[in-house]
């Protein structure tokens, strides 16, 4: 049993700085329920939104707070631009002192209680008085928010249309303090199947499930990147779907696994940020970027709200890399990209952190996978972007 003593130290290690400053874009929310998780929640509507929007469920991250995680990660730009709303619930330091969303204890993280049911009474108030369309309706969050977002996901499936968990951890690998900190380690995750029964216990829903994006780090040393895997192989089998993806693909110069359902639609994305840690992927200095770098909100090249947003299909657009690359799409864009059946995630050599962030010898550190190979299509997309000559 891990010592109360290093517990601690790890709670106090997570005490830092909030993720940005200036004048929050967000209304409070009042009167949504009976709010037994006791959170805060605040929202965004653009000026002028039509009745059938969508609503996105943005879940900070620990020390953070609602303002600053959208100042951050820029989803009320998103909106904005494309027209939904967004809600922001908002833990309050008298339920966990580092504003973490208690993920990990069993009183919030089920059905009908605490903090889940709270923010699902959230939804439905936003939902009603806003006349959003209840078929678009999606989560995501950040760490302790992105493990709040699988367990929101697994407690309330019929909910949201789809899910997009960032640095964070399946449903119901925990349920103390110190199984948090294993888990987050990597140590001790329970198999795909016992996670995948989880979710189906969660609930009396038998399908269809959410869509799930999962955004890691590789270089991150808060929440093991052993994490994806379990969060794969937690949806895996509700879909329908093999261990091996139906496409690997270069988008903005890092790598994407995707698999398809039988229909043919898109219903599982990872991305792996190379040389990236513990964070929100941002792209804040491109021509369309938007965010705020700061802790825990990072610079990488790649806006990691846009194509959540994309995946989900409320961009209302198609972006195409020209060239020989290939496209981040509309999910219900024709598929244009080379699909790769066959191909194992081992066969990706990913580009290196320095290529990916502007080193002077512009090398990717990439192998030669063969004029057809996936190395070939990274490293054309990395041309295309101009991060490698």
């Amino acid at each position: 049993m891990r010592k109360l003593s290093d517990t601690v130290a790890r709670l106090a290690a997570l005490r830092v700085a909030p993720a940005a400053d200036g004048i929050s874009r967000l209304t409070r929310l009042r009167d949504f329920g009976s709010n037994p998780g006791a959170l805060g929640a605040h929202v965004y509507v653009p000026p002028g939104l039509p009745s059938g929007a969508a609503l996105v469920v943005v879940l900070h991250g620990c020390t953070q707070t609602a303002a600053g995680y959208d100042m951050g990660a820029g989803w009320s730009q998103m909106a904005d631009r494309h027209g939904f709303a967004v809600l922001f619930p908002e833990q309050q330091r008298q339920n966990n002192p580092n504003l973490c969303f208690n993920w990990f204890v069993p009183e919030h993280s089920r059905r009908e209680s605490g903090e889940a049911l709270s923010v699902r009474q959230m939804v439905a108030a936003v939902t009603q008085s806003h006349s959003i369309d209840p078929e678009r309706v999606f989560v995501t969050g950040l760490s302790a928010g992105g493990a709040m977002a699988s367990v929101m996901l697994a407690t309330y499936p019929e909910v949201f249309a789809g899910g997009a968990i960032i640095a964070g951890l399946p449903f119901g690998c925990a349920s103390t303090i110190p199984q948090a900190f294993d888990r987050m380690r990597g140590a001790g995750l329970p198999s795909d199947a016992e996670l995948t029964a989880m979710v189906r216990d969660a609930s009396d829903h038998h399908g269809p499930w959410p869509t799930i994006s999962i955004w890691h780090g590789n270089a991150d040393s808060t929440v093991n990147p052993s994490n994806v895997q379990a969060i794969i192989g937690q949806w895996r089998a509700l879909h329908g779907i093999g261990t091996t993806p139906d496409r690997i693909e270069a988008v903005d110069g890092y790598p994407r696994r995707v698999w398809f359902d039988r229909a043919g639609r898109e219903v599982i994305e990872e991305f792996s940020i190379i040389g990236m840690g513990h964070g929100t992927p941002l792209d804040s200095l491109g021509a369309d970027g938007c965010g705020k770098s700061g802790p825990y909100m990072l610079e990488a090249s790649i806006s990691s709200t846009q194509h959540i947003c994309r995946f989900w299909g409320i961009d209302g657009e198609m972006v195409e890399v020209e060239g020989d690359s290939v496209a981040a799409r509309h999910p219900d864009a024709p598929v244009t990209a080379p699909v790769l059946p066959s191909a194992s995630p081992a066969s990706i050599v990913p580009p290196t952190s320095s290529a990916l962030f502007g080193s002077p010898s512009g090398r990717s550190g990439m192998g030669d996978t063969g004029p057809t190979g996936v190395g070939k299509v990274i490293e054309d997309a990395l041309r295309a972007a101009g991060l490698m000559r």
